[in-house]
């Protein structure tokens, strides 16, 4: 199962990788639009602006690829929330695959900025293959300080002072606000129903 991971150079792509292997996926990193388009699975991962994500993946063809592919593809953390129309961070458009617009996360006494660590998810939809095996209460890691409000495609939520997108799903696209890799038996389960999710 050869996964291709998008370099938008705004990601550890190296941890995402190694998670992908022990899933027992065959990961390899790009930013040629070619080589994406002939992989099994393709992941969207991404730390850092939504701004440089999006000038990288135009600089690269990758804006204009991404919304066509018709295998699998998963969004991780600000790979999530690119696949969306747009967010308050420097009022950026996004990819427009997902509907939704990404805003801050206000804090408050209960909500530290950036939202970082453990956090429980809560499934809305518990029939979609992503999130098979996977209960309420689960534990992803979280880091981000923009998020998305759940919607019609949203799978599973999370509550950092304000409910939150946690997984979401639009046909062939799946998002991942946390960070799989980094989220131990809940990751792997996640990953691992990615590599078995049918083509």
């Amino acid at each position: 199962m050869r996964v291709g991971i998008i370099d938008s150079g705004c990601a550890n792509v190296a941890s995402v990788a190694f998670a992908v292997q022990r899933a027992g996926g065959d990961p390899f990193s790009s930013a040629d639009p070619a080589r994406i388009e002939e992989a099994d699975r393709v992941i969207l991962p991404g730390v850092g602006t939504a701004r440089a994500a999006m000038e990288r993946l135009r600089q690269t063809g990758l804006d204009k690829l991404i919304p066509r592919l018709e295998q699998p593809v998963l969004g991780i953390c600000l790979g999530m929330q690119i696949l969306h129309e747009a967010s308050e961070e420097d009022h950026i458009r996004c990819l427009g695959i997902l509907p939704g617009r990404l805003k801050a996360i206000p804090p408050g006494k209960t909500a530290r900025v950036p939202h970082m660590g453990w956090n429980q998810l809560v499934m809305t939809r518990s029939d979609d293959p992503l999130v098979a095996g996977i209960d309420d209460g689960d534990y992803g890691y979280f880091v981000h300080s923009y998020y998305l409000a759940p919607g019609a495609a949203t799978i599973a939520e999370s509550n950092h002072g304000l409910p939150l997108a946690a997984i979401v799903r639009q046909d062939n696209f799946w998002g991942c606000q946390f960070h799989p890799e980094r989220s131990a038996t809940l990751g792997a389960r996640i990953l691992k129903n990615f590599m078995e999710l049918p083509c």
